[in-house]
């Protein structure tokens, strides 16, 4: 009986290696130093997905380099229905990878993770269900090359930032100019997640920390979310980094010699991917390993980091779905949103920064002075990290807001995300409040396809405007607030507006012969008085307007009823009453 019972343990631990050795990555095959294709990535874990009940490999909307994303759901019972995994009371952790295929820290640390989740080397508790995105950026993956990020110590071969627009998919989130982000958002609010985890690699300074920490700004996030994100989510991170042997750092935001005189934590806003995750009351990281690091120490870190996550998510299950759902509620019915903020630099936090002592030293490029990091020098220092953000802006919550269906691509991006809005059902007038643009900035130079607007300036009217069957009506009094606000205000900092969604009222469509609008104009004068004075008030308070001919005559014509009304009248009206 004995000898059989050795020889059972003896052949379920030759199994178990067997198992082990046949999913082995690229990654440990290269003892650390490469990375897999894209091939190699989709092809793993589709047999992981073979070989283990605890693996399931979805097939989800298809991206730009004309491969579809994958998500992967790991959990101990192989549940991969969403509605079951809400409805048995589990916490959803995401795992984006990729989004800078030059940075491929997480693709490999998530196939360790999952390697190690479905051989019982590392155990997950059956209230967390992992999910991850094994590659985002599919056409930068496919855009290979030992020669991107030529200051990155390794791994041998890597992806481009660029998609297949060459756009920065870190900055999509919100305008959705790529099929990547879209298919990004389907799973997003297929998920909803708990906790997302955003990996990449860090540039900038030199310092000893492998792993450091972006974390949703806890004042953005606000409320009770907030609050449990500053005080117990974050520091339980740095105490469980410390146990396992990491000493994190928050995101080392300083590009200069002097990090050691502490740096403002990083602002992201809703274009980038913790940004985004916050409109949706998700708790929020971008790990960020040093670029300076040997790759398998950035690998390894990265790992050790999404253990902590799970360890915390599984620990505090419970109260993280409370908070979730309590600020869901809570802004439902809130009455105003904040859409600006302003760094307070009366208020930090200190943490301990390994760094090492900056200097000057002539350049053998240009023979000037040039910044280097003596790795000979090592310190650490208690720095100031100033991590509180104050409210700069606020807008009061109507009660809807009503967008004509002619702006299409604003209602498709609504629906994408899940906004709940009913078409009208015939023609309509309401008494709407309606913005009209005064003055903005656009940037002189494309960013990420466009020339974003900025410094936006309006005047607010309430008018009764007669709306068509078909138009689309949108209550606030739904968890999709936050993101409404923050898209559908023009100050918003990320709004469509920003993003040039709404440019096309900028222009203006009809207009007017001078000569021939000079007799009209001079009819239209004698019969309306209050335009002939503001005309004459106009003259003399601005001399360069009394001089210009053509200055009067186009003062007239808006100052009419000629005038059309759909320039620089913002085309998203708010219902107050």
């Amino acid at each position: 009986m004995q000898k059989t019972f050795v020889t059972l343990i003896l052949f379920m631990f030759v199994a178990s290696f067997s198992f082990s050795q046949n999913i082995s990555t690229r990654f440990e095959q290269s003892k650390g130093t490469q990375t897999p294709t894209y091939f190699e990535i989709i092809d793993w874990w589709k047999k992981l997905d073979e070989k283990s009940g605890k693996v399931k490999m979805l097939t989800m909307g298809m991206t730009d380099a004309g491969y579809p994303l994958h998500l992967i759901l790991v959990s101990n019972n192989g549940d991969y229905n969403v509605d079951n995994i809400r409805k048995n009371n589990k916490r959803i952790i995401l795992i984006n990878n990729g989004i800078h295929p030059g940075e491929p820290d997480g693709v490999d640390a998530s196939m360790l993770l999952a390697k190690d989740i479905v051989t019982n080397k590392y155990k997950i508790t059956d209230n967390v269900v992992m999910a991850f995105i094994p590659i985002y950026n599919i056409g930068g993956c496919l855009n290979r090359s030992a020669n991107y990020r030529v200051d990155q110590e390794g791994p041998e071969e890597f992806g481009f930032r660029g998609n297949s627009q060459n756009l920065d998919l870190n900055r999509d989130f919100i305008k959705c100019d790529s099929k990547d982000a879209r298919a990004f958002t389907e799973i997003f609010h297929l998920l909803d997640p708990d906790v997302f985890v955003d990996n990449h690699v860090s540039n900038g300074a030199d310092y000893q920390h492998v792993m450091t920490l972006l974390t949703t700004q806890h004042n953005k996030l606000g409320g009770v979310m907030g609050d449990y994100l500053m005080k117990e989510f974050e520091p339980a991170l740095y105490t469980l980094m410390k146990q396992k042997g990491y000493d994190l750092v928050p995101y080392v935001n300083s590009f200069g010699d002097t990090p050691e005189n502490g740096w403002p934590e990083y602002w992201d806003s809703p274009r980038y991917a913790s940004g985004y995750a916050a409109l949706w009351h998700t708790f929020s990281f971008v790990p960020e390993t040093h670029m300076l690091k040997p790759y398998d120490q950035r690998v390894k870190a990265t790992y050790t980091l999404m253990q902590s996550f799970i360890e915390f998510t599984a620990k505090n299950s419970q109260q993280i779905k409370s908070l979730r759902d309590q600020t869901k509620k809570t802004m439902q019915s809130a009455t105003s949103f904040p859409i600006s903020w302003v760094l307070d630099r009366s208020q930090y936090k200190e943490v301990q920064y390994m760094g090492f002592e900056a200097g000057r030293k002539p350049s053998e490029v240009s023979g000037l002075p040039r910044l280097y990091y003596d790795r000979s020098k090592p310190f650490e220092k208690t720095v100031k990290i100033f991590n509180y953000f104050a409210v700069k802006n606020s807008i009061v919550k109507p009660k809807a807001y009503i967008i004509p269906q002619g702006w299409w691509k604003v209602i498709e991006l609504l629906k994408l995300n899940k906004v709940q809005m009913t078409p009208l059902k015939k023609d309509t007038t309401f008494e709407v409040e309606t913005y009209k643009i005064d003055d903005y900035k656009t940037l002189p130079r494309q960013y990420e396809m466009h020339h974003i607007n900025s410094e936006v300036k309006t005047t607010t009217s309430t008018q009764s405007i007669s709306f068509k069957k078909g138009d689309w009506f949108i209550p606030m009094n739904q968890v999709a607030n936050r993101f409404l606000i923050e898209t559908l205000e023009p100050q918003a900092e990320d709004s469509y507006f920003t993003w040039n969604y709404f440019d096309a009222i900028l222009g203006q469509k009809e207009g007017y012969s001078a000569y021939a609008f000079e007799d009209i104009a001079a009819e239209y004068l004698k019969n309306n008085s209050d335009i002939r004075n503001k005309l004459e008030l106009q003259k003399a308070k601005d001399t360069a307007f009394a001089k210009s001919g053509r200055a009067q005559l186009n003062f007239v014509y808006q100052n009419s009823h000629w005038y059309e009304p759909a320039h620089m009248r913002y085309p998203v009206y708010r219902i107050i009453k």
